[in-house]
């Protein structure tokens, strides 16, 4: 399966979620998080680095539930602001 090459936009959404997690895990181990959410750190470490930037809606929002994110704010916040 061939997959489709990512937008301009869903490349930034990728990147704004990374900042946003890497933001609310503050001290907290990315092992940590992970293994809380029920990740590998390697997969979690693709999504803030931006190298996996359209993660699955549940990785999404098992990694909110973790870290005390609503996924209203998730959404708002790597939404793109339109020009």
């Amino acid at each position: 399966m061939v997959r489709t090459p990512l937008t301009p936009e869903e490349r930034e959404r990728g990147e704004r979620l990374g900042r946003l997690l890497r933001e609310a895990r503050g001290a907290r181990s990315m092992a940590e998080i992970a293994a809380e959410a029920g990740l590998s750190a390697e997969t979690l470490r693709k999504i803030e680095t931006g190298r996996a930037p359209t993660p699955a809606f549940f990785t999404v929002a098992a990694l909110a539930r973790v870290l005390a994110l609503s996924l209203d704010d998730v959404a708002g916040l790597c939404t793109p602001v339109a020009v």
